[in-house]
């Protein structure tokens, strides 16, 4: 797939000086760090990565890249450069001045990405179903086959009404699933083409050569399922399509389709993916497919499986949609023809962008049908000073720029990607820059680097003699990427100054008795779930306002701001909203409509439940924990247990069957009443969030001149 000639090898003497340490992790860093991200070191009893050797593979793979890249090509190459710019590169990493996106830290620098291209590089894709005539099944199976890479994919409805679903017909014959991905898609595949009469059915199908349940996967890690999520993949497209026969597909039959194989992917080894859905909001069946009232047995069976939006219009009436929003935190909002029109708000219209024609499961990137993309993280907060940041937005472009090197196994996404070259430099810890360096100050950075990444995309492209990206710069929601410095998620407030964060262990994770001799408070899970719930205490930084106190105006504010000044992509951001505020979304949504181009809702609730991720707690509470910790020591444990969240966020994942809690419009007596109803009855784990920071690393690195450095990898 990628030939490597020469592999980049950074100097023993460089990585002298970090074997055995340990980075200035956040409070929940080191942990997520390991039950995330650390690969089993190969011949070492199952022995898991530490960090410096994660940082090492990431950026020894992203040179071997570049090298080979120039190799082929017989492009400049300078040796002693390139090891100086890859020594900085893991500098910046290792402090915390940015990091890969999580695909990049779990598999960057592995033989799969030599072997099997970039995909699994990629967080996110989007595929339309508007040429559903054409060919049926590709947009699902695309959808399957990169989400079990672990990417995120988003889809719209466009295909309803295209074709017409016909009673698949007897093919008298066997099918034999192979034990691999593509094996698991071209089941899939053979069974929607028969019913639209493009195949037969397979009489029988033989899931024998489907690995037992509990086996490693090991050349792309994680644990087989079995054939059992596939077999009720199988039977669910069956519930969906045959009631159907003799009708048109509609937006609901897609969205279903979508998520029965969803629902496929999250059983089946990578334990986390994510899906959008994006229709009219015209469709007023599209709409309600998540209402309870009418639609609950089919939301808990499987449309828990996408956050759903829709494709808005410029002029539009919000009140009915906007009002619904307000109920159940969706719809979410993409505005198509600003993501055509505008890269930054700030430049004016250029469609340069003119073929997007959706967006991707959290909403930050613009993408075209079947493209997908990369995101790296920048943590502005960190940083003391613009021109510290400015060196650190080199060194996550150059990465960024560099997976796009590689192709993919898809020839229709290589045409697109290998086209537009769009990445994503993302920020995090917005709100912690806001509050340490100040609001005007922040966005003169993003202005300032923004226009920096234009000037090295035009550098880089000439030496790497590639096309300049189409869009570079965006805000994604981020998850447990920056749980790892400590920084708040991407554009999002904090919970509060001095708070609990629980997560969830199994029993049986190597990580609990480390945990435990490190003094951490460890319950049993209330819910008799086998897991057992760690508290860990923290302390905000740079901490103003948490998030109750910040008003649905400001937060949308500040969206507007960074969509204007920073990113040419989108803005990912979930806009918090009290049940008073919830009036004002229609008006809102009229009045940023212009300023926009994608924005989702989600109602504040009040995690009363127990052993919740969030708690409140006062400053002697978090002292009086915090005096009794001792530092983690996880080595020589194989510690491999859940990989990445790939397009993560708030409302990005999909975590095992867990139906979102409905919400509503809390005026009344009775939707009061409701609403204890639905907390009572919302699950009772929720997705990593994102934390503060304790401390911030400041860089001490000399600068170089850009002219020293042209000409070489960096």
């Amino acid at each position: 797939m990628f030939e490597v000639k020469e592999r980049f090898k950074l100097s023993d003497k460089f990585l002298a000086d970090y074997k055995g340490i340990q980075p200035k992790w956040g409070p929940l860093g080191y942990v997520t760090y390991k039950r995330t991200y650390a690969r089993v070191v190969a011949g070492e009893n199952g022995r898991t990565e530490e960090y410096w050797e994660t940082v090492r593979r990431a950026v020894e793979g992203c040179y071997t890249i570049q090298l080979n890249h120039c190799k082929s090509l017989k492009l400049p190459w300078n040796a002693h450069k390139a090891q100086r710019s890859a020594q900085e590169m893991f500098r910046l990493m290792w402090e915390f001045k940015f990091l890969p996106p999580g695909r990049g830290l779990w598999m960057m620098g592995t033989d799969y990405v030599w072997e099997r291209g970039s995909a699994a590089l990629n967080n996110c894709a989007f595929v339309s179903t508007d040429e559903l005539e054409v060919s049926f099944a590709e947009p699902f199976c695309f959808l399957m086959d990169m989400s079990m890479l672990g990417v995120g994919v988003a889809f719209d409805t466009k295909g309803a009404g295209k074709v017409y679903i016909q009673e698949p017909k007897p093919g008298g014959y066997t099918h034999v699933v192979e034990d691999s991905k593509e094996g698991w898609c071209d089941l899939i595949r053979c069974l929607l083409d028969a019913y639209i009469g493009q195949g037969k059915r397979p009489s029988q199908i033989d899931y024998s050569k489907i690995r037992a349940v509990g086996s490693p996967i090991r050349t792309f890690g994680g644990i087989a399922p079995g054939p059992g999520p596939l077999m009720e993949c199988v039977a669910n497209i069956d519930k969906i399509l045959m009631p159907r026969v003799g009708e048109k597909i509609s937006s609901t039959d897609i969205t279903d389709l979508m998520n029965v194989i969803g629902k496929c992917v999250v059983s089946g080894g990578v334990r986390r993916t994510a899906e959008l859905a994006l229709g009219s909001p015209l469709d007023e069946e599209y709409l309600k497919l998540k209402d309870p009232a009418t639609n609950g047995e089919k939301l808990s069976a499987w449309r828990w499986a996408s956050n759903n939006s829709v494709s808005a219009e410029t002029g539009m009436n919000y009140t009915e949609v906007g009002m619904q929003t307000a109920k159940n935190g969706e719809p979410g909002y993409f505005w198509l023809n600003n993501a055509r029109a505008f890269g930054r708000l700030k430049d004016g219209e250029t469609w340069v962008d003119a073929k997007v024609s959706g967006t991707n499961p959290c909403a930050e990137q613009s993408l075209e049908s079947y493209e997908i993309c990369n995101l790296v993280e920048t943590f502005p907060s960190l940083h003391a000073t613009y021109e510290e940041y400015e060196r650190t937005i080199k060194y996550a472009y150059l990465y960024a720029k560099t997976v796009t090197l590689i192709p993919t196994h898809n020839e229709r996404t290589n045409a697109i990607m290998l086209r537009n070259r769009r990445i994503g430099l993302s920020q995090s810890g917005i709100v912690e820059s806001f509050e340490r360096h100040g609001r005007r100050t922040h966005f003169d950075w993003c202005d300032k680097g923004y226009k920096y990444v234009c000037k090295l995309d035009k550098i880089y492209a000439q030496w790497l003699c590639i096309p300049e990206s189409v869009k570079k710069t965006s805000v994604k929601p981020s998850g447990t990427v920056s749980l790892m410095p400590g920084v708040t998620p991407g554009i999002h407030y904090a919970h509060s100054e001095y708070y609990w964060r629980t997560i969830r262990l199994d029993k049986t994770s190597p990580l609990v008795e480390p945990i435990r001799k490190s003094g951490y408070r460890i319950e049993e899970s209330v819910y008799g779930d086998n897991t057992l719930v760690v508290y860990f205490p923290v302390k905000q930084a740079h901490f103003e306002r948490s998030k109750n106190d910040v008003s649905i105006w400001e937060q949308v504010e500040n969206i507007a701001q960074m969509q204007y000044y920073w990113a040419d992509n989108q803005v990912s951001a979930t806009v918090t909203f009290r049940p008073e505020e919830a009036k004002d979304i229609p008006r809102i949504l009229e009045l940023y409509e212009t300023r926009l181009k994608s924005i989702s809702f989600l109602p504040l609730t009040d995690h009363s439940y127990p052993q919740a991720p969030y708690q409140e707690i006062t400053s002697d509470t978090y002292l009086m924990a915090a005096s009794k910790l001792k530092p983690l020591d996880f080595s020589n444990l194989n510690t491999d247990e859940v990989q990445d969240l790939y397009c993560d966020g708030e409302k990005c994942q999909m975590v095992g069957k867990m139906p979102q809690p409905q919400e509503f419009d809390f005026t009344s007596p009775e939707d009061e009443e409701k609403k204890k109803l639905a907390q009572s009855a919302a699950p009772k784990a929720e997705p990593f969030e994102v934390l503060a920071r304790v401390e911030v690393v400041e860089h001490p690195g000399a600068e170089k001149s850009e002219e020293e450095e042209v000409g070489s990898p960096a």
